[in-house]
């Protein structure tokens, strides 16, 4: 086998490419670490094979088959058109290690970009390196640790995090050495002021909040929260996770954050799981703009784009290249084709959201019985008394052509049901999964052990989820 070719020029001048005899792959490679035996690959027609993947994709759930209703996730739909844009040849084949001069357009893209986000969130710079929104918090929380430690305030050890947050918060903090302080949540759901006002003094350096929260209630005292961490000489780091739920009517920004994330999957249409890829842009008020990942991309007063390196106090790189570029491309062409309709996009989630809502409450508990923004969290206790948890009402589901909620999250709320339905969804699909969730609730009340048996009609049936959890048996079978 010889691995180096040869170009010469043939008859009527067409390329030949012949085998340089020097070069044997025996000279590169042990003869004891080739193979000797054929690798034994099964022989299939193309028919064969693709009906093999096809097999193997019908096996998976996804938004394409049916509703996606997974709370604080926001699944929303992914247009085809934005695939095609970033399958662009002058975006998909460009190098990541060309030059500025020869990049001009995909730099332009990020710039524009960047310069849009900044729009929408309220803040004065962005960067668009980070690779998730988890990697978006790790960001803001090493430009919290670097902005004190610049201002010789090293004391500041503790962020504030509610106990509605979602789980990354408390462990990207922790990630960057802080200590975690919870504060408690009141009787509407939202942050306890007093409490607050207790863990406030010198040694803490910020709070983590999302908001809407994770309990899709909007929090009302966002501005004295605000004015009490500035007056303690501390930041606010906003989770745009649920970006969603005001984008275009209101922004970080107005409530007096220094810090945003945002991640695109749930707010602007790009691919949402599978590990990724994502992007979780960093939004920064104009004081902590030196403290940004470098580069960022700038525009000179020759209209040309470039990357600026030159960041006084810059936290370093936090991804290689310069992020996800594809999914750049994705959220771009989402909020160019929807314009001014990014904040109709927000009042049909809202919409959604309060509509589920109030058709179920009553046949299930709804703790925080208050208008919910994108999403609500309803409780499974009602059921689970007479006989089936939360965890059997999802899997009952998954027999109904409908992605189970999240579940069991947030914590404060006991046998937890987190539902999310987007703007994506028609009315019809909306009502698909009332009715679903009604029938399960009179299945409940009538034939609980029945309900227990499912999911029956999923690839992977009902399990023994005490022994898979006790011996999980890891071993792959065809």
């Amino acid at each position: 086998m010889k691995t180096i070719f040869e170009k010469s020029t043939g008859a009527c001048g067409v390329e030949v490419w012949d085998i340089d005899e020097k070069f044997n792959i025996d000279n590169f490679i042990p003869s004891n670490m080739l193979r000797s035996d054929l690798i034994g690959l099964p022989q299939l027609s193309e028919l064969d094979l693709m009906r093999h993947y096809k097999k193997l994709s019908d096996r998976n759930f996804c938004i394409e088959k049916g509703f996606y209703p997974l709370g604080s996730c926001t699944m929303k739909y992914n247009p085809k058109v934005n695939e095609l844009l970033a399958c662009l040849e002058g975006f998909s084949n460009l190098h990541p290690l060309q030059s500025d001069e020869d990049s001009q357009g995909a730099l332009e893209l990020m710039y524009d970009l960047q310069e849009k986000l900044k729009y929408i969130t309220g803040m004065d710079e962005i960067t668009l390196q980070p690779a998730a929104g988890a990697h978006g918090e790790l960001t803001g929380m090493m430009i919290v640790k670097k902005y004190f430690e610049v201002k010789g305030e090293q004391q500041r050890k503790k962020v504030i995090i509610p106990d509605s947050a979602h789980g990354t918060n408390p462990a990207s903090a922790k990630m960057c050495g802080f200590e975690i302080v919870q504060v408690k949540s009141n009787s509407k759901g939202q942050v306890d002021i007093n409490e607050l006002k207790s863990l406030l003094d010198n040694t803490v350096a910020a709070i983590m909040m999302t908001n809407p929260n994770t309990l899709g209630i909007f929090e009302e005292q966002v501005l004295e929260i605000s004015d009490l961490m500035h007056k303690n000489g501390s930041l606010l780091y906003y989770d745009g996770a649920n970006f969603n739920a005001i984008m275009g009517w209101t922004n970080p920004a107005l409530m007096g954050f220094d810090i945003v994330h945002i991640n695109l999957h749930k707010t602007f249409s790009t691919p949402h799981g599978g590990g990724g890829p994502g992007a979780g842009p960093v939004g920064v008020k104009g004081f902590l703009k030196d403290y940004l990942p470098k580069p960022v991309i700038k525009k000179n007063s020759d209209g040309k784009f470039y990357r600026d390196y030159d960041i006084k106090h810059s936290i370093g790189k936090v991804r290689s290249f310069y992020g996800n570029f594809g999914i750049l491309v994705r959220a771009y062409a989402y909020i160019l084709m929807m314009g001014n309709n990014l904040k109709l996009a927000s009042t049909d989630a809202v919409l959604n959201a309060n509509y589920i809502k109030e058709k179920l409450k009553g046949i299930y508990e709804l703790p925080y019985d208050e208008p919910c923004m994108h999403e609500f969290v309803l409780s499974g206790e009602k059921q689970h008394s007479q006989g089936v948890s939360t965890l059997g009402i999802a899997k009952r589901l998954m027999d109904s052509n409908c992605h189970p909620p999240t579940v069991y999250f947030p914590l404060i709320v006991h046998e937890a049901i987190m539902v999310e339905p987007t703007e994506s969804e028609s009315k019809t699909v909306l009502d698909e999964f009332v009715n679903t969730m009604l029938k399960i609730a009179k299945e409940i009340e009538t034939n609980p052990e029945e309900v227990l048996k499912c999911p029956k009609t999923t690839p992977v049936k009902k399990i023994d989820e005490t022994l898979a959890a006790r011996q999980p048996n890891l071993v792959f079978k065809e």
